[in-house]
């Protein structure tokens, strides 16, 4: 007979699933009738310097190809303008379009449309020149180190006061889940998370998990803990993770509408401060354990959630391993030299309010760019060419300022996404690291 715990342990286990594949469904492309397939000439999409790239087009309805229809092109450096636009018939089933070369480290992408029966549809591809080449724009302000020892230090005197709620609905035969408050960058202020650890006494290595950007509840790591290992999955935004959904909406579409830009006038109060803080508050958290093996302790994230992974490694040397998929924030003066710059694209010619000496000043002090300068640890780093909100300039960026052992894995056709064997690979290198 199946007991009432291993019943809700299943209930629990099966909801949690439910709702990561609904959350990896959203993720994925839209599927659509007509397919637009395009891929470079190279089978790895890289080429050198100088090199003419070509791209394969094809146009498929019901998985056939379709022939002598009309088809536009823009051809350009990510995020820019395009150097080439251009209108022509597809007479075959396939066609190769001459998309030109770089004389520099970048990527050249290309957007093809294709109008039918009335609707427009397109598709993107994006090749690289030599992108292990690519250097950032992002200065290092002379005071950076010293201006979050400064920080940490101050945060350090505020008493984390922890508290801690079991929740029995998502605890499982194997994992204990918590929802936990922790105070952090003034007296008032608290981070939340969700905490997954083992039941089974011992001790274990722990993962902190950083968000991507938004608002939303958080369901924990169970899937970590009944591994043995500790994960604590984080919010950002000083509000519990467990409430409706609708709150969080409300939220986003209210007073947190563009967060990323509040305060960005003032480096001491710019609203990433507070979460930058609230990272290493939460690895203070983890350490503080008696369940924590007191060395092995990675971070995680994807997005936002790949930017705060490499601050988080950045400004705290108790972390010991980073798995980050596309991180934002990362060479966000890109634009002002002239090519794209990363997540939230402050400073992108539509927005010139931004163009004021004390906000690209501030934005030096919290590009990922400048914590991945201070990265001495083990890096797995994930993320494909044809993003288009974390472009793969802006990640090169970073990761090529990292002086550290350190793999990449690219998946070069997927955008601001990531394919579940990805995701499968990061998880499988942090449990090897860590056990």
């Amino acid at each position: 007979m199946v007991s009432f715990i291993e019943k809700k342990g299943f209930l629990f286990s099966f909801v949690a699933l439910a709702i990561f594949q609904i959350q990896v469904v959203k993720a994925q492309p839209v599927q659509e009738l007509i397919k637009i397939n395009i891929a470079p000439d190279h089978e790895d999409w890289v080429y050198e310097i100088g090199e003419q790239v070509k791209f394969n087009v094809s146009i498929l309805k019901y998985g056939n190809p379709v022939s002598d229809i009309e088809i536009r092109y823009e051809i350009g450096p990510e995020k820019m303008d395009p150097i080439k636009v251009e209108t022509i018939q597809l007479k075959r089933s396939e066609t190769m379009i001459k998309g030109g070369t770089m004389d520099k480290p970048g990527f050249l992408r290309c957007q093809v449309y294709v109008t039918i029966d009335g609707k427009e549809y397109s598709n993107l591809v994006t090749a690289a020149f030599v992108p292990e080449q690519i250097e950032p724009t992002a200065i290092l302000p002379v005071d950076f180190k010293s201006f979050w020892m400064e920080a940490i230090k101050e945060n350090n005197e505020i008493p984390m006061d922890v508290k801690m709620t079991l929740l029995p609905d998502r605890c499982t035969e194997k994992v204990d889940v918590y929802h936990v408050s922790l105070q952090n960058y003034r007296v008032g202020s608290r981070i939340y998370g969700i905490l997954c650890k083992p039941k089974k006494a011992g001790v274990y290595p722990a993962v902190l998990e950083v968000p991507g950007a938004g608002i939303r509840p958080y369901y924990g790591r169970v899937d970590l803990a009944e591994e043995e290992i500790i994960s604590f999955q984080i919010g950002i935004h000083g509000i519990p993770v467990n409430m409706d959904k609708s709150i969080y909406d409300d939220l986003m579409s209210g007073a947190l509408n563009s967060y990323w830009t509040m305060n960005l006038d003032d480096k001491d109060k710019y609203y990433y401060k507070r979460v930058y803080l609230g990272c290493v508050r939460a690895v203070d958290f983890i350490t503080s354990l008696p369940e924590y093996d007191g060395y092995n302790l990675a971070v995680t994230g994807g997005s936002q959630g790949g930017a705060l992974s490499f601050v988080t490694a950045g400004l705290d040397k108790r972390v010991k391993y980073l798995a980050a998929y596309y991180p934002a924030l990362s060479d966000l003066s890109g634009y002002l030299e002239g090519r794209a710059g990363g997540w939230p694209h402050m400073f992108q010619p539509s927005d010139s309010s931004n163009y004021t000496e004390a906000k690209i000043n501030t934005a030096r002090y919290y590009d990922v760019v400048n914590f991945a300068r201070q990265i001495t640890q083990t890096g797995w780093y994930s993320w494909g060419f044809n993003d288009t909100v974390c472009p793969p300039t802006s990640m090169y960026s970073a990761y090529n300022e990292v002086n550290a052992p350190k793999e990449i894995h690219v998946f070069q056709d997927t955008g601001h996404w990531t394919y579940p064997e990805e995701r499968e690979k990061g998880k499988r290198w942090l449990i090897e690291k860590l056990k």
